[in-house]
């Protein structure tokens, strides 16, 4: 199956609105291809992003639960974060962030999928990894923002997580069901 014709709006104008951390905003005046000029656009600035999909040698999964403020609530997630500009690769970023939140690393890695947090409004990718037969390397050392606890599943109890919307966030939802279904594993019910 081919790709969509990419047909891009012109930027008329770009400023930024503002330029923080976490909070990097440019308004922009566009043309659609078909004329329609669109006077106030925002796009919102962030660095990639990379998750992590980690299984143990005996196959358990590795989950944290953490707070998000944003809907002020805790709730499962896979091991994630920002790509620093001193990461050598989307894949290096990874293995940093599985140890800084797990204490976690080693095993086999591959790409799983590169996704689009938000593409209407947002400029950045999300790299998806599976890493299995990790192991235990150290102490979770996560960020000074960062508390989270660690949770090792079954596939059993990571898709009854899925199912009851008990992953909320859509950036790994998406690649464990993903997982899942290419994985064809169909744990025991």
């Amino acid at each position: 199956m081919k790709k969509p014709e990419n047909r891009p709006w012109k930027v008329l104008e770009s400023e930024y609105v503002a330029r923080k951390p976490w909070f990097t905003v440019r308004h922009e005046r566009l043309e659609l291809p078909d004329g329609t000029v669109v006077p106030d656009y925002y796009v919102s600035e962030y660095p990639a992003w990379v998750n992590i999909i980690a299984r143990t040698r005996d196959g358990l999964f590795l989950l944290i639960d953490q707070y998000r403020h944003g809907l002020q609530e805790t709730a499962y997630e896979t091991p994630a974060g920002c790509v620093e500009p001193s990461d050598a690769s989307m894949l290096a970023a990874a293995q940093r962030e599985l140890l800084e939140e797990t204490g976690f690393g080693g095993g086999e890695w591959r790409q799983l999928t590169v996704i689009a947090p938000n593409p209407a409004t947002q400029n950045n990718l999300t790299y998806c990894f599976v890493a299995t037969d990790v192991e235990r390397l150290g102490d979770q050392t996560p960020d000074a923002t960062e508390d989270l606890r660690l949770h090792l599943f079954t596939a059993d109890e990571v898709l009854e997580l899925l199912r009851t919307d008990s992953i909320r966030q859509a950036l790994m939802a998406a690649p464990l069901w993903r997982y899942f279904y290419e994985s064809r594993e169909r744990p025991n019910k």
